[in-house]
């Protein structure tokens, strides 16, 4: 793991090439994100010319990215035709002969400014239609996040849902023995890829969690002298502490217009859910029951808050307004459930649940209705929404093993282990990058 460098802006020239609308003979190749994954979509994803090695490169990004959603399966390479030029139509029916109902194709260049220029072009090859076409401009190193753009492009041409494959997932990079873990703030692409540590200081980090409307991530960091929390800017690099708590605190959550964080803040055995003011630094208690509430997390238009509590004898999920009223019980399975987390679509809350020995990451809606289980195993812990709230990252850990990151899609049938090598924990998915 590298130590981190400041996140590039990349400049993307969106429809350069135009796009076209799927005529009514092309449906097949429309997939229903809402019905899960039946059969996934054959696809091609050449080779992009004229960038060699790096042309390839980009092909397997964009092959990795589309498979590893579960609603795409890339052909393999030793069945395609001859490559032609991605400017012109290709033979569809060779294409078709291949396996493949979609092809993409393209082809990299670099410009007199030194900057890498990538067109791709998607194309239908069961219906010989041409769908969609853009161009991206960037930095040589940018490679990656511009194979991630073409990876969200294609997804949402043939999905009707946006991407999630150009975003980044900030955790807790983990060493060392369970009687002497290190734990440090880290950030990597969401297919595990450039892991950067970003706070290798002092003290041991906690529940990251990233905003929705910045580059910024709060978390906590528990020290000799107590715990605190703290903004780490993306941007900058800047770190900042919020406050100096007597009590434990932890669990922070931004609220979607990152003007505010909630958390929660233990005294006396007890702990209460607080709200900040970022703007102003001001610090309001939402909660005064003599019980323990913690895990809040805002609904996305900010006026309702999930949290956990043991106000009932047992863990459960319960939701209140903004302002800390109106409290109500969702959960009413069995079993203890614990951080809840609101979908950025608002249509669903993920949480962790415990049934014996066994944990499992579920899914309910915002009233409590339709629970389902996605995961179950020795220890899954702490979901967290891509930026299209259609999959979740979470760690799991089995008995005597490290902690690692995997993610689960809504339907719980595509299940994937994150390719970082390293232990990991405690995942916070960030909005589509810029």
């Amino acid at each position: 793991m590298r130590a981190r460098k400041p996140i590039l802006a990349i400049a993307a020239c969106l429809a350069a090439m135009g796009t076209a609308s799927l005529p009514a003979r092309a449906q097949e190749v429309e997939i229903e994100v809402t019905k899960g994954v039946r059969e996934p979509l054959p696809i091609a994803i050449a080779p992009f010319g004229g960038g060699g090695s790096r042309g390839t490169d980009i092909a397997q990004v964009v092959a990795a990215d589309l498979e590893r959603s579960g609603f795409f399966a890339p052909v393999d390479r030793s069945r395609f035709p001859t490559l032609t030029d991605s400017a012109v139509p290709p033979n569809y029916p060779e294409w078709k002969a291949a396996g493949a109902q979609a092809l993409v194709n393209g082809a990299v260049g670099v410009d007199p400014d030194g900057r890498l220029r990538v067109d791709f072009r998607l194309w239908n090859t069961a219906a010989g239609e041409y769908l969609v076409g853009q161009q991206f401009v960037a930095s040589p190193d940018s490679w990656r996040r511009i194979a991630h753009k073409i990876s969200d492009a294609v997804y949402e041409r043939l999905t009707g849902q946006k991407g999630y494959f150009d975003s980044r997932v900030a955790f807790v990079a983990e060493s060392g023995p369970k009687t002497a873990r290190r734990r440090v703030l880290a950030l990597m692409d969401q297919d595990g890829a450039n892991p950067q540590l970003l706070d290798s200081g002092a003290g041991q980090v906690f529940t990251p969690r990233y905003s929705s409307s910045s580059q910024e991530i709060t978390y906590m960091l528990l020290t000799d002298s107590g715990a605190q929390l703290y903004l780490y800017n993306l941007e900058n690099g800047r770190k900042e502490a919020l406050g100096h708590y007597k009590g434990m605190v932890f669990a922070p959550r931004f609220s979607p217009d990152g003007t505010k964080v909630a958390y929660s803040v233990e005294r006396g055995g007890n702990s209460d859910i607080y709200v900040m003011d970022l703007r102003n630094r001001t610090e309001r208690r939402l909660t005064t029951d003599p019980s323990i509430d913690t895990s809040p997390s805002f609904s996305p238009d900010g006026s309702q808050i999930v949290f956990n509590s043991d106000r009932g004898g047992s863990p459960q999920l319960y939701v209140m307004s903004a302002e800390g009223t109106g409290v109500r019980r969702l959960s009413t399975g069995g079993g203890r459930y614990s951080t809840p987390v609101w979908s950025p679509r608002g249509d669903y809350i993920a949480f962790t649940k415990q049934t014996g020995a066994q944990f499992h990451i579920g899914v309910m809606r915002p009233d409590g209705s339709d629970e389902r289980l996605l995961t179950t195993s020795y220890l899954d812990e702490g979901p967290t929404w891509a930026p299209n709230g259609q999959v979740l990252m979470f760690f799991r850990e089995a008995a005597g093993a490290p902690a690692r990151l995997w993610t689960v899609d809504l339907s719980g049938r595509v299940l994937r282990q994150v390719d970082f090598q390293g232990s990991a924990s405690d995942p916070a998915w960030s909005p589509l990058l810029n």
